[in-house]
């Protein structure tokens, strides 16, 4: 086993440019979305990047490399490793925009530093989890379906990700539509360009080309912030003073289920590459990943990193430990010496658009991949509160294009509910409860319907009780009116407790009010596998 292999160089620039894409996501989501300075972005969130960036990939080659002198072999491949997509638009858009919101509501003085603290207190929460979720998270995946985690995903990867971008990729369809081609035509078709090159590096490069020729780069002026060397500083006197005020509350229903997400979708993807070859130790390698993400919040990162998807595809690739300490290099240079700028200037994001569409799909389809077609249904249902809270974004949104909710304007208010049923007959009232923790309303009703299905109405009545706890204390459906948006309040939403509460109790009778159905007892003996275990009933 060495330290470097040519299949190292392949494996490198599919990662690097993975990587990049995800970089060019924050630096473009919180300049031109959140209206960070670039002082805080190049000067702090991504020099913080890259110090957990570094510890993760370093630790992962090493841990390879020793795994190769423990097995005897030369092909052991690193778990790839890098900033989580997911978490990345989640704790844009719907912890540290809402922040944002909030402060300029409030009429605070500098609400750009208040949402960068709500940032720094989910990705070091998410992180936290992470650490705290290794000594247990064999026990966590087997108490939940893996529709309920798979679908909770979905619906941020399909409203967030997905359709979002969707809409810049047809508002710019020249570049939008050919790099998607690109992208549906590789990835999907499993082919490659001749000479090996990655369908992902010829996106990227056509649509920069393309861009250049119709006038869309370069971005702005000639960048003359942020280069320079940006030595990652600790920001200890931040996060304290951001765990010290309101935001750890108040998000808590955002970071508590995104941190158990990060945690399963890092075992699975161990789990991947022991499938293929390489069995890593499980606790080691998701504490790294925790401590990697809380080492980044502590140098300012906002955005928490995970071991990847896709570890077969790098072995496959001929790639083993070298490539993921170049990838640690690559992202040190990029963050910590503005080269960035110069990047995010020459290539627009909607260069990489393409890619991130792919991911939210992959992210989306693998809930109906990866669970019994009979659980179908759970996953579709666990999909629809994200898309729902995705929507509501988009209503918001439209509200302060129309003045609604700005300095100036009319404030969010209770007339708001009124004015939407008489013009649209649209439920917002609705939609605001369920924005607030959606991602375990998500968990719930998912994993709810797979025990419904499968005839397990105890363990259904028990998550339906959980929600109706949750409910109770306020982390799910429980909103209050701010005067430029609706924010989670953490008091009783007493109704929604109650339904839910009702519904567990219908639960638990069920087996002595019903009786099965013939046809149900076809579908669900035809649909069922390995992973789907036996009903009681």
């Amino acid at each position: 086993m060495r330290w470097f292999v040519r299949g190292d160089i392949d494996g490198f620039f599919g990662l690097a440019l993975d990587n990049l894409v995800q970089l060019l996501l924050i630096d473009a989501l919180c300049r031109f979305v959140l209206g960070f300075p670039s002082e805080l972005v190049y000067g702090t969130i991504l020099p913080g990047a890259a110090v957990s960036l570094l510890i993760g990939n370093v630790y992962y080659a090493r841990q390879a490399m020793l795994l190769g002198l423990a097995e005897d072999r030369d092909d052991v491949c690193a778990l790839p490793y890098g900033i989580n997509t997911v978490s990345l638009f989640a704790y844009v858009f719907l912890v540290m925009l809402p922040a944002k919101l909030a402060a300029e509501a409030a009429g605070m003085a500098d609400p750009a530093t208040f949402a960068w603290q709500a940032g720094l207190v989910a990705c070091f929460g998410s992180g936290l989890i992470e650490f705290l979720g290794s000594f247990v998270a064999e026990k966590i995946r087997k108490a939940t379906p893996r529709a309920a985690l798979l679908a909770t995903l979905s619906g941020i990867a399909l409203g967030f990700i997905s359709l979002g971008f969707l809409f810049r990729s047809f508002a710019s369809p020249i570049v939008g539509l050919i790099t998607l081609g690109v992208v549906l035509v590789t990835y999907f078709g499993r082919v490659s360009f001749k000479g090996g090159i990655p369908g992902g590096l010829v996106a990227v490069a056509l649509g920069t080309a393309i861009a250049w020729a119709t006038g869309m780069a370069p971005v702005g002026a000639t960048p003359t912030q942020g280069i320079g060397l940006h030595l990652p500083i600790p920001v200890l006197g931040d996060l304290i003073d951001a765990f010290t005020g309101e935001h750890a509350l108040t998000y808590l229903s955002i970071i508590i289920p995104m941190g158990l997400f990060n945690v399963l979708g890092s075992l699975q993807n161990i789990e991947s590459a022991e499938a293929a070859g390489d069995a890593f130790p499980t606790k080691p390698s998701l504490a790294v990943n925790g401590v990697g993400t809380m080492v980044g919040a502590l140098f300012g990162t906002c955005f928490p990193t995970t071991i990847y998807i896709g570890h077969p595809g790098w072995k496959g690739l001929g790639a083993r430990a070298g490539y993921s300490v170049l990838n640690a290099a690559f992202v040190i240079l990029v963050c910590c010496t503005g080269t960035l700028a110069y990047i995010a200037w020459a290539i627009p994001i909607d260069a990489g658009i393409a890619i991130v569409i792919w991911i939210g799909i992959i992210i989306t389809a693998q809930a109906f991949q990866t669970t019994p077609r009979a659980h179908a249904p759970a996953a579709v249902i666990g999909l629809l509160p994200g898309v729902a809270a995705w929507g509501t974004l988009m209503a918001k949104n439209g509200l302060r294009a129309a003045g609604v909710g700005v300095p100036g304007g009319e404030p969010f208010s209770p007339a708001l509910v009124a004015k939407f049923q008489q013009t649209s007959d649209t439920w917002i009232h609705g939609a605001f409860a369920l924005e607030q923790g959606f991602i375990f309303t998500s968990m719930v009703l998912a994993a709810a319907t797979v025990y419904i299905i499968e005839r397990r109405f105890q363990l259904a009545a028990a998550w339906f009780a959980a929600a109706s706890g949750l409910a109770a204390v306020g982390l799910i459906h429980s909103y209050a009116w701010t005067p430029g948006d609706t924010v989670v309040s953490l008091s009783p939403a007493l109704p929604w407790a109650a339904g839910y509460g009702v519904v567990a109790v219908l639960l638990i009778a069920a087996p002595y009010l019903t009786e099965p159905s013939g046809e149900h007892e076809l579908d669900v003996d035809a649909d069922s596998t390995e992973n789907a275990p036996e009903p009681d009933a």
